[in-house]
């Protein structure tokens, strides 16, 4: 649909934009970023030929952009410039109304019932219709932008060439905006090319990104070939994370900004555990980064907050994480900063310990019940409904851990538990075998991030033999707590 060859060009005699190139499909949105003075809107303004081209060429549909007379150009090619100035003080409608001039014909223009609809449709889409007889001067920043873009969708052109047209726009605008040009694209064949300055929002609606640097393209590819930590930072200069959208398979950056220098260096200890019949908590002086299972703030987060609470075996409540969010604000727990757990068992027979390596401490919790315990490969048939929560484990690690030592430590934590499950000889009840947990287990890994790094956590390595250990020694002693408070033998 839209081909760029090798094109230089710019405002001097020293090209700002050089030797790029590359093509558009029909139906496809590609999102231009990189730095300020990078090149982004230049390269759009040479393709629209507002600015002119030292070398190279544009070709649309087949055929030279330049031999195309102005008033064809602009039924193919549609333009959002990113500033927009006003010789006259027009309505709302009346700027839509001049996207339609392309197909206008004649000495006199011809209003058509296509115009009509165009126009009404567009500004549906911006969500402006309510502003049709206002005059563009008296709209806001964001309301205006929303009007050019309409007009600019107005214009029905196959090409639309957008340079940051989130400007000025809040979240809300920002997405009814993209979601109506992607649709465009996918309903209607709309070719789309977009300067952006938000990575994240040109990541979420575009099919492919072209990121320059210098005026030329750094690279070029899908979402998640472009917007990767080390190319990110090579180009804008910035520590980033990037990680997985929520709900799309679409990749995010997060800014990780220079502010170590102001934490002040904490550690959690043993006696930062409270433990009650109500009860077992964790109060640290900063936050966590957590990972859970939990009832209240399950997933991964950061919180400074910890609360394991006891209910009766015969708890039964329609919506449990409603009703654990009350109970955790009743007792003075910000629901924000907290992660809470549920058990059955008497919380007051947890057993926390510290245990120290050569990198600094881990800090086990453990409350174990083993009435409803489970031997997971006998479960497939299994029409048991599941009970409140037995063995709930917290690991708390004095030290800096990446996303894969949390997954680890998880995985060696449900080894220990599983080893220790083996050792007190607990079975299922409805099979006799070896049980590996209890239907309703719950696993805490949490980490002060500061301290050593500690790359890995599985079971050879310092960490992980930390966490072995003492997930397995705390959970013996759990279980022999609960085996004496209810009478059983060994």
């Amino acid at each position: 649909m839209l081909k760029v060859e090798n094109v230089s060009g710019g405002y001097g005699k020293e090209p700002v934009v050089k030797s790029v190139t590359f093509n558009v499909k029909k139906g496809e949105v590609l999102g231009i970023l990189g730095p300020n003075g990078s090149g982004k809107s230049t390269l759009l303004k040479i393709i629209s030929g507002i600015l002119p081209m030292e070398t190279g060429s544009v070709t649309i549909d087949g055929q030279d952009a330049s031999s195309y007379s102005q008033k064809e150009f602009a039924k193919k090619v549609a333009v959002l410039p990113q500033l927009h100035a006003h010789a006259f003080s027009h309505s709302v409608r009346e700027t839509v109304e001049l996207g339609r001039y392309p197909h206008q014909s004649g000495l006199f223009s011809s209003w058509s019932n296509e115009d009509e609809r165009a126009v009404t449709e567009a500004m549906s889409n911006m969500a402006i219709t309510r502003y049709a007889k206002n005059s563009i001067e008296l709209l806001s920043g964001g309301e205006q932008q929303r009007v050019f873009v309409a007009q600019a969708l107005a214009q029905e052109a196959p090409i639309l060439l957008l340079d940051e047209p989130t400007n000025h726009l809040d979240i809300a605008h920002q997405q009814q905006l993209l979601d109506t040009i992607r649709k465009q694209a996918v309903d209607k064949g709309l070719t789309v090319i977009s300067v952006f300055h938000d990575i994240n929002l040109a990541s979420l609606y575009c099919d492919r990104l072209l990121l320059m640097n210098k005026g030329q393209i750094a690279k070029i590819g899908a979402p998640q070939d472009v917007v990767k930590e080390e190319a990110i930072q090579a180009v804008y200069g910035a520590r980033v994370k990037s990680q997985p959208h929520p709900e799309l398979a679409k990749p995010q950056i997060t800014l990780l900004p220079d502010l170590k220098a102001e934490m002040k260096p904490f550690k959690v200890r043993k006696e930062d555990f409270s433990v009650s019949s109500h009860y077992v908590s964790l109060q640290t002086e900063s936050p966590l980064k957590t990972l859970s299972s939990a009832v209240h703030n399950a997933g991964s987060g950061w919180y400074r907050s910890f609360v394991n609470r006891h209910v009766d075996a015969d708890y039964n409540i329609d919506d449990v994480k409603a009703e654990n969010a009350s109970y955790l604000e009743q007792q003075g727990f910000r629901l924000t900063d907290t992660v809470g757990m549920m058990t059955a068992v008497t919380t007051e027979h947890a057993e926390v310990e510290e245990y120290a390596g050569e990198f600094g401490t881990v800090l086990i919790a453990v409350t174990a019940g083993v009435g409803n315990a489970v031997d997971v490969s006998q479960a497939l048939p299994r029409d048991q409904k599941p009970r409140v929560g037995t063995i709930n484990t917290w690991v708390i690690v004095n030290g800096q851990l990446p996303d894969e030592a949390f997954i680890q430590a998880m995985i060696t934590a449900t080894e220990a538990k599983t080893k220790a499950l083996q050792t007190e000889s607990i079975t299922d009840p409805l099979t006799g075998t070896i049980a590996t947990g209890t239907s309703t287990d719950s696993l805490l890994v949490a980490a002060t991030q500061q301290g050593e790094y500690l790359p890995y956590a599985g079971p050879i390595t310092p960490l992980g033999k930390l966490i072995g250990h003492g997930v397995y020694d705390c959970t013996v002693r759990a279980i022999r707590a609960y085996k004496k408070a209810k009478g059983w033998t060994t």
